[in-house]
């Protein structure tokens, strides 16, 4: 496996563990991305670690801290950090099982790919794996990651599992501080119809191979452009805003062209019985 872990240590259930490995699932690399660059000199700029009043030091010289006061800090260095060692820095402990949809999707994080070490553990990853399966169930569990303990929600899919982080109950905003104060207004019968007759023309099954990033696909073009010396300018109008008075012809013009440029629905395969969730790559 070409990827390096993001983590290592054990997955727990009750007496049972296993050694496993996590590997971040998804990529983000293959995006346009940017250095800072000095345009007088073409240089790229290097952010040095800078003490206001000894100058510029190594950054493997510095350490943390945590502001108790202003301008008061308590100091952490790595062996303080070694010192904390709950049981979840190196063990991921399974604690419940509940199903999918008890989890609002807002908790939802990143995706980890949850991977048994070679040797003895394999089998007993295998008994952890298979009976979830059977169980149909969401484990949560917690682990110590990247600084933070974290709730984990794992699932099987194919021979291995899936572990999503979640995020923290006070990380998550009330949805009601931004819906409560837009207006209660009924929309018209007619109106909906027509929008849900819409909807319909457009229903299809989702692939993600179908979404292609078309701001990075143009932020390339215009690097290949200025590369050789030319210019690429991409732009596109802003809609403009629907009023009361259009909104009915607007959604019957809309109704017209759904069912002219509509595509057919694509034919989905056999299903299997599955909990496995399901996620956009």
């Amino acid at each position: 496996m070409a990827a390096r872990p993001t983590w290592q240590g054990h997955l727990k259930l009750s007496l049972v563990t296993c050694p496993v490995a996590l590997y971040t699932a998804t990529a983000s690399n293959a995006h346009v991305s940017f250095h800072l660059i000095n345009p007088e000199t073409h240089n790229r700029i290097r952010m040095v670690p800078t003490d206001p009043d000894t100058g510029p030091i190594e950054r493997s010289d510095l350490v943390k801290g945590y502001e108790v006061a202003k301008d008061e800090y308590v100091l952490f260095d790595d062996a303080d950090f070694d010192k904390v060692k709950l049981e979840t820095t190196r063990t991921i402990c399974i604690d419940s099982f509940v199903d999918e949809d008890e989890i609002d999707r807002l908790y939802w994080d990143d995706p980890f790919y949850v991977v048994p070490e070679k040797g003895v553990g394999a089998e007993a990853f295998a008994v952890i794996r298979d009976a979830m399966k059977s169980a149909g169930k969401i484990a949560i569990g917690t682990l110590v990651l990247r600084g933070r303990e974290r709730q984990l929600a794992l699932e099987v899919r194919g021979k291995g599992l899936v572990a999503y982080s979640l995020r923290a109950h006070d990380e998550v905003r009330p949805a009601e501080e931004y819906f409560d104060d837009i207006p209660s207004v009924k929309a018209d019968k007619d109106m909906v119809e027509i929008a849900s007759r819409i909807i319909a023309q457009k229903e299809t099954d989702f692939d993600p191979t179908d979404f292609k990033d078309r701001y990075d696909e143009a932020l390339r073009e215009m690097v290949k452009a200025k590369q050789k010396g030319g210019k690429s300018v991409v732009e596109a109008p802003e809609p403009d805003d629907t009023n009361v008075i259009d909104l009915m012809e607007a959604l019957r013009n809309s109704l017209k062209g759904s069912a002219t440029g509509a595509k057919p629905k694509k034919k989905a395969p056999a299903k299997k019985k599955s909990t496995t969730r399901k996620t956009a790559a």
